[in-house]
């Protein structure tokens, strides 16, 4: 049994080494992690950038991975506690996004601002417990090759985009957005498809 398994399978052990991680009552990582234990466990790919002010709550107990010459801008937060985050070659995550895993972002993708991409949700079913105290689920979000993902976007748990696609400003995506589409809308819709026969995009009836 490995190291990471016996702390998995030991509830005292666990609660220690979260206690080592992460402050009680606090949802961020220590100081001392933040800033030494996770360049050891990350990557970062030649020539990528992280703003000074964006907020990287990630552990070493799950992945995150930033490719080459991509850049995370101010005041976004990506946060790795509940599953891995990656984010390919080439990526652009705007101003004040949030990005909390299991999230697969791919190459080349363009995110605008204010964008809430969330592979978590609440348990909420058990009406004699608050919410805050009900387990999560966890859904992995993927977001395909050369994609735009405008200003104000929320993205669901276990939602996947395709590749080239767009999603129009304000769009709340609950449902997966297939290659070469465009989505708009709350709920978003797909409003437009790339024809490859006509070698044009096709508005959606």
């Amino acid at each position: 049994m490995s190291f990471a398994d016996t702390i998995k399978n030991s509830p005292r052990l666990k609660k220690l080494v979260h206690w080592m991680l992460i402050a009680p009552g606090d949802y961020r990582p220590r100081f001392w992690v933040r800033n030494f234990a996770n360049m050891f466990f990350h990557k970062k790919g030649k020539g990528a950038r992280i703003r000074r002010r964006v907020r990287m709550d990630v552990l070493p107990f799950n992945k995150f991975e930033l490719g080459e010459q991509s850049v995370i801008e101010d005041f976004s937060t990506v946060n790795n506690g509940v599953g891995d985050v990656f984010i390919g070659k080439n990526t652009l995550v705007g101003m004040s996004n949030v990005l909390i895993g299991p999230l697969h972002i791919g190459d080349n993708v363009i995110m605008a601002q204010n964008i809430v991409m969330s592979g978590l949700n609440h348990i909420y079913e058990d009406i004699r417990v608050p919410i805050v105290q009900q387990n999560v689920t966890t859904s992995l979000i993927t977001i395909g090759d050369d994609s735009w993902i405008a200003a104000n976007v929320v993205v669901t748990s276990g939602v996947s985009i395709g590749k080239h696609c767009v999603i129009a400003a304000g769009a709340v995506v609950t449902k997966n957005v297939p290659d070469y589409s465009v989505a708009a809308g709350n709920p978003a819709r797909i409003i437009k498809q790339f024809d490859h026969t006509a070698g044009a995009w096709v508005r959606v009836q």
